[in-house]
């Protein structure tokens, strides 16, 4: 299989769309008290071109057989001045979906170093993500490229079903 990493374009918003109702219909399915499905798209058009257009941030997509096969989106931060914190500059994984169709197929691989690379090349020392509870293969992926889990957010609801 032929996969290819390039930067996103304004042109790919449209060919996006299934791709972040897929991700966002799992996450409905497993947290329908935190999600909902949009009236209109799930990414606002503004906000897909506001991404691209941001030095922070890198949109990448991954083509496989001439289509689009899956994105990643990361953004590259610096530390508040807190004076508990040490200053660094990191990248936060946003988002990455790879198509159904191409998960075990290398995609996800590809642009996880697409990101590490240009976070890197952005001056970033580490890069993190957060991950549901719910997402097993996500995290074993994730542990798999040598990620390891360093805080976890915990929720109690506090209002009756």
């Amino acid at each position: 299989m032929d996969i290819r990493i390039r930067a996103a374009t304004p042109q790919d918003y449209g060919v996006l769309l299934p791709l972040f109702e897929e991700i966002d219909a799992l996450h409905r399915l497993q947290h329908p008290e935190r999600f909902q499905k949009p009236a209109g798209p799930a990414r606002e058009r503004d906000f897909f071109l506001t991404a691209l257009a941001d030095e922070h941030v890198g949109f990448f997509v991954a083509e496989a057989n001439g289509e689009l096969a899956g994105h990643v989106h990361v953004i590259v931060r610096d530390t508040p001045p807190v004076p508990v914190l040490k200053p660094r500059r990191f990248a936060h994984i946003d988002e990455i979906v790879v198509k159904a169709a191409y998960r075990g197929h290398g995609v996800g691989h590809l642009l996880m170093a697409q990101a590490e690379a240009w976070a890197k090349a952005q001056g970033a020392a580490s890069i993190e993500l957060g991950v549901y509870e719910f997402n097993h293969e996500a995290q074993g992926f994730y542990r798999d490229l040598g990620y390891a889990t360093i805080s976890r957010r915990m929720n109690k609801n506090l209002k009756e079903p």
